[in-house]
């Protein structure tokens, strides 16, 4: 196949789409925007590796089963040099609750539940080497793509045909009949598409949460913490989520999340005093974090501006432009919080691979594209956007002394405090079955709606705390006010800003009535 394809972006999504397209024989092209990485190891291109296009490349993350079995599957060398350079496969016996270990048995299946876990330059770094060695892939740095170059097909429909792309060298144009836009929620592709008149639509909200995130190296001689006997390593306390996320290399990071409503808190927590005296108040943390134990290799780095936001590229059954494909951020961008972001981007990669596989025509093509991401992936998106609602409103909530909950909300919360979380840490299989939807290996929910599995989630909902009580863990931190006044942040501040909001949301609805 010497059809040519010109990738937007080395990142993640970029990358897989060179995984995905490498073995059908076509040429592939990626302009990456940013200059070649380090040349060293892990250490350098964590220290000095300097991505403008990837704001969240020191973030925290992990990388779910459906991206690593992709990566087992077609490209075994890619997983050999991840596990040499340090990256670590966490499979599903650690995601065990205490109480199930001393009765586990394996199954096949349970290979499949397999995160793989490191800074995400570590694997980015591993994963752009393996591509560039690919025989008909070629990475160009420093190359700028300003423009999408454009015309009209006989029908009328917009049609994409290249980039402009600008270099150490200077302005070129670069042809192809495939484009594939892998750029990165910031990528200008899509609006200049909508300013020249191609239909695509798009939603975007708030996904209402900020994140912050520090790294740790474990001092020589000291090993992680052990799971039993400690209090959690990560937790949901209203006001603040929170874990650790082991790394490679003895590395590991500490993420925290403020809703954005948490103005006093949001501000302080990038100052490292307050980071630190967080960390103390927060026993799961602590032993991860305490002098001893480790020390800090970053600053906190944090992260705005997260939305939920998904695009069309079909409209009305037609395609919007031809010869274009969107992946990765450009084409959905979800919470962070989930982890989904980087499986995401390589299961629409693959996706792209398999529609140019199975149809020349380039309406078919985009046609076949929007079907599988809409029947495949959009259930994702819905399942994570209703979770940031719903923890907007819980934040909301929380800053709002006179409210009390519903029945109907008391008995949601019982349903998934009491029954869902103790159900999983005691049912090793029904741990198994919601790792399917977690890992993206079936529909976010499928789980859920089984009946065998639902029976026994109301089972253990209705045998109460008491039986339940080994499946709940120690408490994760303190209330907010005591957290508050651990830091020295005034607890009330909050309050007094949001009743100012929602006074003048009110106001604005009686403007626009009258």
């Amino acid at each position: 196949m010497d059809e040519a394809v010109l990738v937007i972006g080395a990142g993640i999504a970029g990358l897989c789409a060179a995984l995905g397209l490498a073995p059908t024989g076509r040429a592939v092209t990626i302009l990456e925007r940013d200059p070649e990485p380090p040349s060293g190891d892990a250490e350098e291109a964590f220290r000095d590796w300097n991505r403008r296009g990837v704001g969240h490349l020191r973030q925290s993350h992990a990388f779910l089963a459906r991206l690593g079995k992709i990566i087992r599957a077609d490209h075994p060398a890619l997983r050999e040099a991840l596990l040499e350079i340090g990256v670590r496969e966490l499979g599903f016996e650690s995601m065990l609750w205490p109480a199930q270990k001393a009765t586990y048995v394996a199954k096949p299946v349970d290979a499949e539940f397999t995160l793989l876990t490191s800074r995400r330059t570590t694997l980015e770094l591993v994963m752009r080497r393996y591509v560039e060695s690919l025989p008909n892939v070629t990475i160009r740095s420093s190359a700028m793509v300003r423009a999408l170059l454009t015309e009209r097909d006989p029908s009328g429909v917009l049609k994409v045909v290249g980039v402009r792309v600008e270099g150490p060298s200077g302005t070129e144009e670069l042809r192809a009949p495939v484009v594939i836009d892998a750029g990165g929620k910031n990528s200008s592709g899509i609006e200049q598409l909508i300013d020249e008149g191609a239909p695509i639509s798009e939603e975007s909200e708030t996904a209402g949460i900020l994140y912050f995130t520090r790294h740790y190296r474990l001092k020589p001689g000291r090993s992680e913490p052990p799971r039993e006997g400690n209090p959690p390593a990560g937790g949901d306390l209203g006001y603040l989520k929170f874990g650790v996320f082991p790394g490679d290399n003895n590395c590991f990071s500490v993420t925290m999340c403020t809703p954005e409503i948490e103005y006093e808190l949001r501000k302080a927590i990038v100052r490292p005093e307050v980071w630190d005296k967080m960390i103390d108040n927060l026993p799961g943390l602590k032993v991860w974090c305490n002098a001893e134990q480790a020390e800090p290799t970053s600053r906190v780095f944090g992260m705005g501006d997260l939305l939920s936001r998904w695009r069309d590229l079909v409209r009305d059954g037609k395609p919007a432009v031809l010869g274009y494909f969107a992946i990765g951020d450009c084409l959905a961008r979800t919470n962070p919080l989930y982890g989904r972001g980087c499986s995401l981007a390589a299961v629409e990669a693959y996706m792209v691979r398999d529609v140019l596989e199975e149809s020349a025509d380039p309406a078919e093509r985009l046609l076949a594209y929007h079907r599988r991401v809409l029947s495949e992936l959009r259930p994702y998106y819905l399942a994570m956007r209703a979770q940031d609602r719903n923890a907007i409103t819980r934040a909301e909530q929380a800053l709002t002394p006179a409210y009390k909950p519903s029945l109907r909300e008391k008995a949601l919360l019982s349903f998934f405090a009491d029954g869902v979380a103790p159900a999983m840490r005691f049912d090793t299989d029904l741990l198994r079955e919601s790792m399917r939807g977690f890992h993206m290996l079936e529909h976010p929910n499928a789980w859920l709606r089984k009946p065998k599995n639902f029976a026994k989630i109301l089972r253990y909902w209705a045998r109460g705390k008491t039986r339940n009580a080994a499946a709940y863990p120690p408490k994760a931190g303190p209330d907010r006010e005591t957290m508050m006044r651990a830091l020295g942040l005034p607890p009330e501040a909050d309050i007094a800003i949001l009743a100012r909001e929602r006074e003048a949301r009110a106001r604005d609805k009686l403007k626009l009535a009258a």
